[in-house]
Order: structure tokens, then sequence, then C-alpha cells
């Protein structure tokens, strides 16, 4: 932890540049030429071996007198949301210091959170738009690159039609630019756009919202120090998000927790563990399943939550009884004693909560985990109150926000579909007309069609055409903020970029996009600045919103999200159209007009309170919320009563002042005051078919059963039972229609003349109908049962299901995965793949299961972070973990050289050996951070001159394999399989 600096006469720290000779002012153009912001800098740096790079020095603090300002913004990596505040002289960005008043870091930061005005003030940073000419770097006029970029683009639209545009986005983003982003693909005309939560947590918000409603965190970081027992499955917070581990080491200090981590490798976090569990990759379900065994056997189950609150136990109890302790011990490796304990802490030391992030989500079977977490949970009765719930951790700073407003090829914002109904609701909000939204698309079925995920993009650019379920292939990428190294099989990846027409790629660093084929032409980069560059709001994990005012201007030639994508409309031909509700001044878009948009549009998931006011005094105040509550004042003039970043759902208007919702499902709690009940999401009743042994009843008869919540209902509720969500007819029939305003009335018949009853709160653009429902204490979205069986899932009960590159494949004939079939456009043959692995006795020549996951000192792809001169000096060298005894077998020292070799594509990587009992025998691990290596040929000569990273390395994508989650599309890079051979 950072100590807080005190009586000092300048206001600036450790970290600032020295001030220029005879003590005056340091503008701006000084500032850049002793930073070293200028042709040259660091370029030396590049030359110099991975052991050599030099030891980053701090300047001097600004001189006596000199004009310092404060600034507030949230930290760009992961997503806990820690607060940074910059010191600013004379508008130069010269020092930082960690909030001190932020409920969330308390004056706490991790290494890349300390290192954060490197990414801006850094001198790799891309400064001016480049294109490929002959395999040259060529620098052009931001007005030559959107003319000639644009003018490609509508060429590839006429020949091949919109989707052969591929829109990737960032988890980076603010919430107003992926919004902004996933408007302009909807105006381009194509589903074809994601971003980064695709192979992290697609499977989570899937898993998660088709269990109970939303697809998100339930309680918060903060809320963990109320829990008895932790359990973190497939986390390493304390490298991935460490400012959160310290909420988690104080509930287990302070309120004398239990803390169990099940990991196949002894982490960081594991380290600080009561009980440490070494479990094989891809046996979550089989693990999970082991501790219901143990539960439903001893009758340890929360009887009362599930009879009140709980739907289709009976048919996962049918599964839980195959998993006896012999069959966990024979697929997973756990003693029935580990697993028993686990399970009776988690059903009777209560409250208690479990941690996942994506050592759970990225698999074949990602979506059943995270469902068969949920299940556990449920069982227990741990969620809907403090202490308790999925906490689920985030990766990227706004991974979640990114998700909620719609990034997504499977949804337009908030999570409203694809469905017809769902593109009227937002051409309403975005005042458009519906038909010439679809005349957009190359057809109304491909306008409700989910788009390919970014784990796919380029299968579909190789697949030959009949294979790609669109009118051709994919022929041009535009990326901003995505590296090309975080993705699976990056082989097929490389062949794909050398294959399309074009690739553009607007980032605040050129990234691997720019070095990992040998393109010659049709390449451009464009420089994005950084997000303390410019306003807007971000949401943390615990779907908290804080706004942050830009820190500085753009450095360079690096422009905005929001002025980029203006500019690109602009040149596409819908800018006036897109921007109809956006102001636009003089080239600079409204951050605030944004969100506001999005208030007006995003009833469904309840982004309807946190105006930009709202968010502002939010961080103004951040000192009058509570540490563990994270609740102001009630008196309080500003914020009073609000729960800290209005977290979602946040009802009603912004003048309504609903608090934000801090724990999901809380029945303790009024509807008025942040609580909240299971979302009748999937109906009031299902048809299920009865056999002769269940029923009189003949075995094709069919009963409906309830789905709604039995004698559960919020604090204060008018309605003393379950009940669907809310419509116009639902008011009526209540007799609460009467209290709806004219004005809230002809809103609602607005909608759908012909048939107002059917307006839903989710369609109802005044916000009338969720206010009725809130005067109630009523939730607008219902109170229903969670569902363990969700019947519209591959599997409507989770299945343990063998990874597709599986170290056992004696165990593949009783788990299987699911059979090939076509999913988000083209072909998913793991099927295939799996009976080809084993037939061939893959797991024979590549022995040992490799996994990867972070280190503290980086974040994602890396780019940014290994161009960070503080980090650079952290973390050099590329490598993996491997067993002493798995070493000792193939000659490996710790330090040497060694070739990581794949099953696929004959991929291979040159890397540093660590040899560690981190990891078991039979397992390896390798951090997924690095880049700029290709089969051990170091790649930095392709790098624009300047802006290649201080540090390289071979990326551990390259070795990952085939394997495709069928809800999601979600890719397996957690349990695949290598071999090690000394280099």
């Amino acid at each position: 932890m950072l100590i807080k600096r005190t009586k000092r006469s300048s206001g600036a720290g450790a970290g600032a540049l020295p001030a220029p000779e005879g003590g005056g002012g340091l503008d701006r153009r000084v500032f850049l030429r002793q930073a070293g912001l200028v042709a040259g800098g660091l370029s030396g740096v590049g030359a110099l071996s991975l052991g050599g790079v030099r030891k980053a020095a701090a300047g001097a603090p600004p001189p006596t007198g000199a004009q310092v300002e404060r600034r507030k913004n949230i930290c760009t990596h992961c997503s806990v949301g820690c607060s940074v505040v910059a010191e600013l002289t004379n508008g130069v960005w010269t020092g930082q210091e960690p909030d001190y008043d932020s409920p969330i870091n308390r004056g706490s930061h991790c290494c890349k959170g300390a290192a954060v005005r490197d990414d801006v003030t850094g001198d790799r940073r891309s400064r001016y738009p480049l294109k490929l000419v002959d395999g040259r770097w060529e620098r052009l006029s931001w007005a030559q690159a959107v003319d000639e970029i644009g003018t490609k683009l509508l060429e590839i639209r006429k020949a091949s039609g919109p989707d052969s545009v591929y829109w990737l986005g960032s988890a980076k983003f603010t919430n107003e630019a992926a919004y902004l982003y996933r408007k302009m693909a909807a105006f381009w005309g194509t589903n074809n756009v994601d971003h980064q939560a695709r192979i992290c947590h697609s499977t989570t918000v899937t898993g998660v919202a088709n269990t109970w409603g939303y697809g998100a965190m339930t309680n918060s970081y903060n809320d963990i120090r109320n829990s008895k027992t932790i359990v973190i499955m497939g986390g390493n917070p304390a490298e991935a998000h460490p400012v959160s581990m310290q909420h988690i080491l104080e509930g287990k200090e302070q309120n004398r927790a239990t803390l169990i981590v099940i990991d196949p490798r002894m982490t960081r976090t594991a380290a600080h563990a009561t009980e440490y569990i070494r479990v094989r990759p891809g046996t979550h379900i089989a693990t999970i399943y082991g501790m219901l065994w143990h539960i439903f056997e001893n009758g340890w189950e929360d009887k009362d939550f599930i009879r009140q609150r709980v739907y289709g136990f009976d048919e996962v109890r049918e599964e839980i009884a195959k998993w006896t302790p012999a069959e966990v011990e024979r697929v997973t490796g756990l003693p029935e004693a580990q697993v028993r304990r686990v399970a009776e802490l988690m059903a009777k030391q209560r409250p208690a909560t479990l941690i996942w992030a994506m050592g759970q989500t990225q698999f074949t079977t990602g979506t059943a985990n995270v469902r068969a977490s949920c299940i556990l949970l449920l069982a227990t009765g741990n969620v809907g109150q403090p202490g308790a719930g999925a906490n689920i951790f985030r990766g990227h700073t706004n991974v979640q926000g990114a998700t909620d407003v719609g990034l997504d090829v499977t949804t337009l914002p908030f999570y409203y579909g694809l469905a017809e109904g769902a593109w009227q609701h937002f051409c309403r909000v975005w005042g458009v007309d519906y038909d010439w939204m679809v005349s957009r698309f190359a057809g109304k079925n491909l306008m409700e069609a989910p788009g390919i995920p970014s784990t796919r993009w380029f299968d579909a650019t190789l697949l030959a055409r009949d294979e790609v379920s669109q009118p051709d292939r994919l022929h041009a990428m535009f990326v901003m903020g995505h590296g090309a190294n975080t993705i699976t099989r990056m082989p097929d990846a490389l062949k794909a970029i050398e294959a399309l027409d074009l690739l553009v790629v607007c980032d605040p660093f050129p990234t691997s996009w720019a070095v990992l084929s040998g393109r010659r032409n049709g390449t451009y980069l464009l420089p994005a600045c950084t997000s303390f560059e410019m306003d807007g709001s971000r949401t943390a994990s615990n779907r908290s919103l804080q706004w942050g005012d830009r820190v500085v201007e753009p450095i360079f030639e690096s422009k905005n999200d929001y002025d980029v994508m203006h500019l690109f409309a602009r040149k596409l031909g819908f800018a006036e159209e897109m921007f109809k509700n956006i102001a636009v001044t003089d080239g600079a878009v409204s951050a605030e007009d944004i969100l506001r948009e999005m208030n007006r549009a995003s009833w469904s998931t309840g982004y309807c309170g946190q105006s930009p006011e709202r968010l502002k005094a939010h961080i103004r105040n951040q000192h009058k919320f509570d540490i563990v509550t994270l609740r102001a004042p009630k008196d309080d003039p500003e914020v009073g009563g609000d729960y800290y970043g209005l977290p979602w759902p946040c009802w009603g208007t912004p003048e309504l002042r609903h608090p934000g919702t801090p724990i999901l499902y809380n029945t303790n709690l009024s509807a008025r005051d942040g609580g909240g009940t299971f979302r009748a999401r999937f109906g009031v009743e299902r048809a299920v078919r009865q056999t002769a042994q269940q029923a009189e009843a003949p075995p094709t008869a069919a009963t409906h059963v309830s789905l709604l919540a039995d004698g559960s209902y919020s604090l204060g509720s008018d309605i003393k039972d379950g009940y669907p969500e809310f419509t116009l007819a639902v008011l009526k029939k209540l007799g609460w229609d009467r209290e709806l305003t004219p004005a809230e009335a002809a809103a609602i018949k607005a909608v759908n003349p012909a048939n107002p009853d059917l307006v839903s709160w989710a369609l109802d653009l005044s916000g009338g109908i969720q206010r009725v429902a809130l005067a109630h204490n009523c939730l607008p979205y219902g109170n229903a049962k969670a569902r363990v069986v969700a019947w519209n899932l591959p599997d409507p009960v989770p299945i343990h299901r063998e990874p597709i590159y599986t170290p056992r494949p004696d165990l593949v004939a009783d788990y299987p995965t699911l059979p090939d079939a076509r999913q988000f456009r083209v072909p998913n043959i793991g099927f295939s793949m799996q009976k080809a692995a084993v037939d061939h006795g893959i797991a024979r020549e590549f022995p040992l299961i490799l996994s990867s996951g972070r280190l503290v000192e980086y974040e994602g792809g890396g780019e940014e972070t290994r161009s960070n001169k503080w980090l650079a000096e952290l973390k050099q060298d590329m490598y993996v973990e491997i067993n002493p005894g798995d070493a000792l077998d193939r000659g490996i020292v710790d330090g040497a050289w060694v070739w990581v070799l794949g099953p696929e594509s004959a991929s291979r990587a040159r890397v540093k050996a660590l040899v560690t009992e981190r990891v078991g025998r039979g397992v390896a691990w390798m951090p997924y951070h690095f880049a700029g290596w290709w089969e051990g040929a170091d790649l930095r000569s392709r790098y624009p001159k300047g802006s290649d990273p201080i540090i390289l390395g071979e990326s551990v994508n390259a070795l990952t394999t085939y394997g495709y989650d069928p809800a999601t599309g979600m890719q397996e890079p957690k349990a695949t399989l290598c071999q090690i051979r000394a280099a």
C-alpha cells in the first residue's frame, strides 16, 4: 500500500518530472521534451536484451509556486474500480496518488495502478496515423486515413455485404464508447461486433443470467468482509485483482472467515488460504457435484430457501446422485474428506460466498461450470444477503460495463436481445425509422441473428463461403482496443490476418495486430487516446458506475474514441442519424449526452437512474460512503441514501433517485431501498411432462408448474407472494394504472398504440410502470424462483464433459463433449476434434496439461503494460512453470530456455523454464500477457519505429487449441495439452 503524502508545498511528489532550467513553470512543450516524448525517447531500450532493462527513475518535483490541479479518474486496468488522483502542474500530468476517499481502494494501488501515469506519458505510444505500404509504415493525416479506410469499407460493403466487416471493440472503452461502438455497428448493419468479454466472462453472463435473471456479480468486493466462508474456485485475486484481496483478507482476519482456494496451481492467493485444494483443470462440475452429494446426503441443504425461491432441484438431484465420493476422486483426484469439509462449511458456516474468474469460465463447459456454481449457492441458501452470493471478478476495467451496454454479438444494449421488439425499442430511443434500420442489414434474418464471436473471426475469414452463414466471409477487421494475442489458435489467426483485405487497428499502442503476420499492405494504425484523456463512466465488477474526468488532452495526434467514431460515421454516411440526440461541437462528442441516451434506453437493466450529474456527485463525495455497506448517510444533500456508484439496477428516471442495488435478489430490503427478488425472466409457469412413476397421468401428459416465488417477497411489498413482470395489463389488474401520470400513460400508448396493455416495464420510455411498481415496493421485473434447470441451454442440467484435449482419454467415453453443430454462423466441430485427439493418442505425445493466467505486473494482452517503463522492470521474460519432477524427466533446469509444443498446427514457443512446485506433476502454466515473438523469432523490427513494447515474448495462445462453449463461443485456454523440451 502506498503511503499518503503530507505537508508538501507543491502537492506533487515522486514521479514528477524535472523542472526546466531557471525555475519557471513547466509548459506542455518543455514537458514533452524533458519526458522524452519526442522522436527517439526510450527507443534505445528496445535494443536491450530482456535482462538489461534500465531502472526507471523519477524526476524532481515541480518548482515552488507552480499551479497544481488534482483530477480524478478510474484506473484503466482490472475491474476493481480503483480511483486515481492525477496531479497536474500547469496542465501537465506530473504526479499521482491513489484515492484515499474511494470506498473501493481506500488509498491503495497495485503496481499497475501506481504506474498508470506512464501509460499516458510514456514514449511508446502511437503518435499519428500510419499505414503499411509495401512492408513499410508511412505517416498520413487523420483526414487521409478516414477517407481511405472509409472508402475501402464502403467498397467491401457493396461487394460482400455489411457482415463482411468485423467490428472488434474493447473492455477498456468507457461505457459511453462501448455503447456508441455497438450503435455504430447497428447503423453499419451488422451484429458482428464483440469485445473481450467473449473470452473472459461471456459464460458467466449466460450461466448466471439463465439461473436467476441477471448476468453479474451479486454482491461486492467490500461485502466480502461480511462472509464467514470464502471459497475461491477459478480465481487468483492476489495477482489479478490485488486491491480486492484487501477486502478478502480483512474478511478473513476481522470476521474470522475460512478462506478456501480450489485451484490447479498454488497461487499467491492460495498462499493466504486456510485450506488449499489442488484440482485437475476442467473438473469444476465434478468437484461441485461432489460437494452437493454430501450436502444432500446429510440434509444440509436450505430446505425453506429451496422451497420458496428455487425451481428444479428434483431434476438436478438425479445428476448429483451419480457423483459419489469414489467417482469424484476418479475424475478430479480429490479425496472425499476435502470435498466433504468444503461442502459442510458452505452449508453450515454462513454466509458463504463463492468467488470465480476466468479459471472457471474459459472452458467448453464454461456456461455449465457457472451454472453449477450457482446451484451450489442456491442449495445452501447463500444468495441474496450480505456476505453471500456469487462474487464474480471481471477482468478489464470496464468489461462489466461494456457487456451491459451491449458490445456483444448476441444482443442490443442492456440485454434486450435481437428480436424485432428489441430493434423497435432502440429505434424509438435513437429516433430512427425501423424500416430504415432493417434496410441497413443484409436481411431481417441476419438483423435478428447473433453475429460471429471474436473467438471465431478467423474461421469466418478462412472457411469456404458456404460454411459461413452470411452472404460472404469476413474481409475486413476494424479493431479498437483489443489485442490479437488474447484469442486462442493464433497460427490460424495469423493466416486470417494475411487474408484480410483491410485491417484497421485503433489503439494507444500498435499491439500485436501490427506485427503478427507478414502483411505488406492494407493495414492502418490509428492513435487512440487512453481513458485518462477523455471523460466517461466505467462499471466496476460490483455493478457500481464511476465517472472519470479527463486528466489531460489527448497527446500527440491521438483522438478519443467518441470523436473517432463520429469521424467514421460521417464518412460512412450515417452520422446525422447516429448522433441525432448527442451533441457534437467542432467535432467533439459529448460523453454526457451519450450517457443520457443510455439512461433513456436502459430500463431492462436499470442503467436508467445513473445520470452524469448523479455520478459526478458520487466522485465529489466519495468520503461519505461507508466502506462495507457502500452507503452514504441519508441526510446528505447531494448523495443522501445512495449506494456508491448507484450499482445497477438503479430504477426509474434519475429524478426518482433510486439509491442503486448493492446486493442483487436481497429480500431483506425494500424495492425502493435497493432490495430485490429473483427475476421473472422465464415466464410464470413451465409445462412439465410427467412419467407414470411421478403421477397417475399418462407419460405424454403435461402439467403446468409455477415458476413464481412461494411466500417470499421483498421487504414492504404490497404483494405478499410471487408475481410476474409488470406490464400495463398487470397494473390494470391490480388497479394501479390510475397512478400513472397523463404523460406516462401517453408514452406507454405510443409504444404500442394497437395494444398498450402489452407494453412492459422494459419498453416503457416514460419509466412510469417502474415508478408505480416501486411505489408499492414491488420489483418491475417480477418475483420468481431461480431455476437450476435451464431448459433453453444445451445442457439444461450442468453435466461434466472432458476438455477437447483431455489428459484422460479413458474418461471421454463416459463424459464426451457435445456433438458437432453450427453455432454463431460457423461450425463447431469440437466432438470431431476430441475424437481425433483420442484416436491419435495425442495425450501420449503431449502429456502435460497447459493452463494460463494473469500476472500482477501486466494486464490483458500486455501491449500497454509491457510498454510501461515502471512495470517493465518487474517481469522481463516470458516463461512456463513446470513441476520439478516433470523438469527432471526432461533434463530441464530452472531458468533454461525450453520449447513448449502444442498439439495443433505444429505450434511451438521458446520461453524460459520456471521449475516450481506451484504446479503439480503433469501440469504446466504460462502467463498470457506476452507478444512480439513468434516461434523463437523476435518481431521487434516489424513495429513502427519507437513504438515497440519494452518487453516482448512468445504468446501462450500460439499454443492453445480448438474448443468452444456451445452457448457462448467461449474458448478453452485453461485446459489443453502440451509437451516441453529443452531448447
